[in-house]
């Protein structure tokens, strides 16, 4: 009798068990759901942003302050937005004079044999770098992309090397370039986070912005071949403020944009990487967008290049220095806090010539309630020379003779 109870409260142990067991096998479906740690920019953003994306990133143009982040470091196949750093070394090379908006670019039979996104450039034929850059920033390029590279570097493989140099410049850890274009090749890779930070870089000129923000023109409109362009980047035209930047797509890479738009003088940069279709790769975009511009806003100090100070420099060719921001300094706020909040400083070295354009001489830091949340470096505006002999001779007479009068 007793061993007969024992195995009816054993079986009825073993149910329980099994039943508690079925139970906890079920919950994962529900509870994981609701109970999954969310990834750091997620708790720091409060908000879940980019869901059918495999990385984004939000960030403040002005400053390069990650608002939100998805997966921002994972090496991911770019696509066309590869051709961002393309354009910044065009830009680059325009700005030094390297070359010219009028230069005529002749199309290799390399360049006209690009497939995908192209504006079917024939062998031999020429347009301006101004046409050139229309069809890369509008239409996406492959053959454009491909003829500006060889007419900076003399061929695509030495321009590629000048994106890699550039990128390491830029501090960009998760990015090897193998073409100009972002056509599919292996290992060509970047990251959300590092196509955010070229795009920030390629907005510094901002004369981009005056093809990246065309929705439609023509190419050789008075020729017997006109070529209409569209954008590749519909938000350009239904997205408010947004004049830029650069889409992709490729079956590996899905559907790519590092977007950018302007309230105000606060600018924001989003970028999404692997979404499925274009329709959610715009709708994603766009809630970003509208995220960043709802919940914050920027004060800028200092934008690149400003004069900071003007300061004192022994025994220079020139009696002072201007010093300059070396970068955009500024802060992201959240809507209604008080600018007033936050205080800069300003320190520099002693002054003493010669000193070289870009030299660092000090720094501007700017703090809230007493601690550091920005600092640029503050540099020499030009070359100036050391003083002769009889420019530092005449200087001290003419203080002599100065002295104690009224300024």
């Amino acid at each position: 009798m007793r061993s007969a109870v024992h195995n009816r409260m054993l079986k009825s142990v073993v149910l329980i068990f099994m039943l508690l067991l079925s139970s906890v096998i079920s919950i994962p479906s529900t509870w994981a759901a609701e109970h999954r740690p969310k990834g750091k920019a997620e708790q720091k953003a409060g908000v879940d942003l980019a869901k059918s994306a495999v990385s984004a990133v939000v960030m403040d143009a002005a400053t390069g302050q990650v608002l939100f982040e998805k997966n921002m470091h994972e090496k991911l196949p770019p696509a066309s937005i590869t051709k961002i750093m393309s354009m910044l070394l065009i830009m680059e090379a325009l700005e030094s004079g390297r070359i010219k908006l009028t230069d005529r670019v002749r199309a290799s039979e390399h360049a006209a044999s690009m497939g995908g996104s192209q504006i079917f450039l024939e062998p031999g034929e020429q347009m301006t770098v101004d046409e050139m850059m229309k069809g890369i920033a509008v239409a996406s390029a492959n053959d454009a992309t491909v003829a500006m590279a060889e007419h900076i570097a003399g061929s695509e493989e030495e321009f590629v090397k000048m994106m890699n140099e550039r990128a390491e410049q830029l501090g960009l850890k998760n990015t090897h370039f193998k073409n100009s274009n972002g056509l599919p090749v292996a290992g060509h890779y970047t990251s959300a986070y590092d196509i955010a930070l070229m795009s920030r870089e390629l907005l510094k000129h901002e004369q981009i912005l005056k093809w990246t923000s065309i929705y439609s023109d023509y190419l050789r409109k008075d020729s017997e071949k006109p070529f209409w362009l569209v954008n590749t980047n519909k938000l350009i035209r239904y997205y408010p403020g947004m004049d830029g930047l650069k889409t992709g797509f490729t079956g590996e890479a899905k559907y790519c944009l590092s977007a950018t738009a302007k309230r105000g003088d606060f600018r924001v940069i989003t970028v999404v990487m692997g979404e499925p279709t274009s329709p959610q790769r715009n709708a994603e975009i766009s809630q970003m967008m509208d995220w960043a511009f709802s919940q914050f806003t920027s004060k800028t100090f200092y934008k690149a290049g400003q004069v900071v100070e003007k300061v004192k420099l022994d025994k220079g060719n020139e009696p002072s220095v201007q010093l300059v921001a070396a970068d955009t300094l500024g802060v992201v706020m959240k809507k209604g806090e008080k600018s007033d909040a936050y205080t800069k400083q300003i320190t520099f070295k002693e002054c003493k010539a010669p000193v070289k354009k870009g030299q660092v001489l000090g720094a501007v830091v700017i703090y809230k309630d007493g601690k550091e949340v920005g600092r640029t470096s503050i540099v020499a505006a030009n070359d100036i020379g050391k003083a002769g002999f009889w420019k530092m001779f005449k200087r001290t007479v003419d203080s002599w003779l100065t002295f104690g009068q009224a300024s």
